[in-house]
Parts: structure tokens; sequence; C-alpha cells
């Protein structure tokens, strides 16, 4: 039987309501919706009203305009409140206004006027604030505007969604090493059999490696600057030469809780932008490794996964299977989260001269990088909460390796040799010959140690190990506390 040729197709981009083109915004939205409070396209809008609002009241408190009116406790509190009520209507008012300047910016400063003029309705007819239409947006070029929104949502998700979930995971991990820290385990290098560790400590790594990069993460600064068209306060000193115009940009960039930048071309540069992009996709990197090595634990049997906890119905055809999905996903979304966050970083530091627009772009694929990254942190913490260890599967493995206690065994030697006791040349060639390519019983070990002459001290405690005992410090590493 053919396919029929030439099927007609609905439209799917016509439906209602609309459906999305990005997994973020669809499969995912639940997850990561946190984010759209700082890095949608509305937050941004908000955080530039912010930002052009913040602007006319400092001018008027810090009384910069020459004869300009004061305003009142309730003409204060109704211009925040357009900032701390902005909703559905005003970013409905804004594409309204977008599409007649065809400049976002434009579009906020044009609404901020709209909202002077209506006051009366709110505040009645003595409010003054009608008049300061020709406030909003004075001495600003849109850059200003942006680099201070950008600067504000990328911080508040960066503090309160993303940082939070990240030290959970951490925080998850940390008390996993505390509960694991005597577990014993076979450790493997370039994939074979190596000295044993336990669960805990290896979990300890991936916490101390991951709180590290967080440390660098809560101190970033977040800068600003606001200074004009070129960077140089031009018409500001044209306009008000008395004033000191770097004082008060300092002034007003610290007040809305950010650093001030004060040397720039017409844009911010964006170099702590490209920072906080690095440290976060170094920290990606490291999760990246978590959630495979975690992969290849569940391969080996070293963790069972509780079905519920994982929220996975297992393989569509194979009812034995529980498939590590959580895990998978986590490490497909880094992948997706680092390609993004290595083009930002790489990118946002260069502008042609004064500005161009290619960050104006680029920019507004932020909250994708930070929503994939805190979509893969959330399946892991979800995989994480699903795994049971198998220790008699661990010990099993430990007991099948009785050749990697050949470590221990030749720096025993060595040790005898440099303290006297002859016979015990050639320590790794002889345990090379005996354990290299070969399995080693326990019976075969010992039968080992008991015939090289070794001090009696030295071969007692030799005789007593195990693999599963021979852990050094696995177990006070494994509850280390992560700082």
């Amino acid at each position: 039987m053919s396919m029929p040729e030439n099927l007609p197709l609905r439209d799917l981009s016509t439906l209602a309501p609309q459906i999305t083109l990005g997994s973020l915004d669809g499969r995912y939205r639940q997850t990561v919706a946190p984010l759209l409070n700082y890095l949608s396209e509305a937050a941004l809008n908000r955080a530039r009203l912010q930002v052009e609002t913040e602007w006319l009241i400092f001018l008027l408190e810090q009384s910069v305009l020459p004869l300009a009116p004061q305003l009142s406790a309730a003409e204060t509190s109704y211009l925040r409140r357009l900032v701390a009520e902005f909703e559905a209507e005003q970013i409905s008012e804004l594409a309204e206004l977008e599409a007649l300047t065809r400049h976002d910016v434009k579009a906020v400063e044009y609404l901020l006027k709209k909202h002077l003029q209506a006051a009366p309705e709110h505040l009645g007819e003595n409010t003054v604030l009608p008049q300061l239409t020709e406030v909003v947006h004075i001495f600003c070029t849109s850059e200003d505007i942006n680099n201070l929104a950008y600067a504000l949502t990328i911080k508040g998700a960066l503090q309160n969604v993303w940082l939070p979930t990240a030290q959970t995971l951490v925080q998850q991990l940390t008390e996993m090493a505390k509960t694991y820290a005597g577990v014993p385990m076979l450790a493997r290098t370039h994939g074979q059999p190596a000295t044993p560790v336990t669960m805990g400590k290896e979990l300890a790594v991936f916490a101390h490696r991951l709180q590290r990069q967080l440390r660098r993460l809560q101190t970033a600064e977040y800068l600003g600057k606001l200074n004009g068209a070129t960077g140089t306060y031009a018409a500001h000193t044209v306009a008000l030469p008395e004033v000191d115009w770097q004082a008060l940009s300092q002034r007003f960039v610290t007040n809305l809780g950010l650093t001030w930048n004060p040397l720039t071309t017409q844009i911010e540069s964006h170099d702590w932008q490209s920072e906080l992009y690095a440290d976060l996709a170094r920290f990606n990197r490291i999760a990246h490794n978590l959630a495979t090595d975690m992969w290849t634990y569940i391969s080996l049997g070293y963790f069972r996964q509780n079905l519920a906890a994982q929220g996975n119905t297992g393989s569509s055809t194979m009812p034995h299977k529980v498939n590590p999905i959580r895990f998978e996903n986590a490490e497909a979304n880094l992948e997706i989260s680092c390609a993004l966050l290595d083009t930002l970083s790489a990118t946002l530091v260069t502008s042609r001269l004064q500005r161009d627009l290619t960050d104006s772009s680029t920019q507004r694929n932020i909250g994708s990088a930070l929503g994939h990254s805190l979509l893969a942190l959330k399946n892991l913490q979800t995989g994480l909460s699903g795994l049971e260890v198998d220790e008699a599967r661990m010990l099993n493995d430990l007991n099948e390796n009785w050749e990697i206690l050949g470590e221990a065994i030749q720096q025993s030697m060595r040790v005898a040799a440099i303290s006297g006791v002859t016979g015990m040349d050639n320590p790794y060639e002889r345990l090379k010959t005996l354990t290299r390519g070969r399995r080693v019983t326990g019976p075969q070990m010992r039968e080992f140690i008991a015939s090289l002459g070794l001090p009696e001290a030295t071969e007692k405690r030799l005789l007593e190990l195990t693999p599963a005992s021979y852990l050094g410090l696995s177990k006070q590493l494994g509850l280390s506390e992560v700082e």
C-alpha cells in the first residue's frame, strides 16, 4: 500500500492558542517558568520601564533639572506601581507602540509618557506628572536603558532562580556523599579496574567541584552605565555643565544594585556577561560530567532506579528496563546550554566601533541558555532522588578484582626496600607479572604476599587487606563538608 501523494496538511502556525516552536516554551514550560519573570521579552520591557521610571524619579529627587517640580509620595508611588503592576495590558500596549515606533526602547518611553498624561485620572488634576513627559528618557541613549535592564534581569534570574536550584543540587550531592561515605566501590581509570573508593567520596568530588564554581557565580559583578550616545556625557555637560555627571551616574547605577562601569563606548562592554557565561558553562560541564558518570554507574548496576521517583514508565517495548532518562535529558540540555553560553561569552565582548546591534539579537538568547541549564539541573535532582545503591553488586565487583591490591603491595615493598629489607627488588615488575591481564584470587594474592619476606607488621597488614577494605581515606573524604 503506497502513501498518498501531496496530502494537504493543516497550517499549524494558525492554530489558537498558539503552539510553540521551542521546547522550553512548550514541553518544558512548567519547569523553566520562573525564568519568565526575568528573561522573557516582557520581563525585559518591565525592566526597561523600571530604569526609565527610576531615572525620572532620581533626577527630580536630586534636583538635577532646574525648576523641575518635586514629586509627592503619591506620585512616586504611582510611578513605581507602573512597574510593580506591569501585566498583560501593558504588554499589549507596548506591542502596539512598537508597531508604530519600530523601536523597542522608544516604545517603553512612549508608554511611560502615556501613563504620565493619564495620571490625573488616578491622582487628581493637581498632579505634576503630565508636565514631566520631557524628563522621560532625558540624557539617555537606548543602550543606557538596555544595559541596565539586562543587568537587572540577569542578576534577578541568577540570584532568585538559577543559583537556588544549583545550590539545592550541590546540597543533595553532599547529603548523598555522606550517606554513602563508607560504601566501597571499585574505581575505574580508563574504564579499567583501579584502586577502590567509596561511592560517597566520588559524589563528594562532584559536590566540591560544583560548589567552587558556585562561589565564583555568587560573587559575580553585574555592571551598568549611563553616559550618553558615545559614553562621553557630551549632551549632559552642554545642557547642565555645573552637574557632576560621573558622580550622578555612579550613584544612580549603584542605587539599582549594580556595579558602575566608569568607561565605555556607546554600549556597556558586556565583559561581565562574558565572564558570567563562561562560569555558568563551566558549572554546566561539571554537571554534565556528573550526569554521564551516574549513567555509567547505573549501567554497571551500582545504582537501582526507583521508577516512581524517576517519573519514568521505562522502555516502551522492553518491560524489564528503567531507562536513565533524567540523566540523559540533563546531558542533552547541558550541551545545548553550553553551546549558547559559549556563543554569548565569545561574541558579546565585541562591538564595531561605538555600536552595532549584533548584541541586541544575541542577548535575546540568554533566557534559552539559562533555561536549558535550569531544566538540566532539575532533571539531575529528580534522577539522583530516584537512585538506590546496590551494595551487593558493588561488593561482588570488588571481590572479583583482587589484582587491584597490587598497588598497595608494590608500595609496601618499596618502603621496605628503602628501610633495608632484602628481597624487595623490582616490586613493580613482579606485581606486573602476577596481575597484568590476569584475574588473581584472594588465596593467590595472600600466597604471594606471604612469599615476599616483608616485615611482620607489614605482611600482617597486607594479608588482612581486601578489595573492599582498601579504601584509604575515602570515608573521611566523603564526609567532608563542602564549602
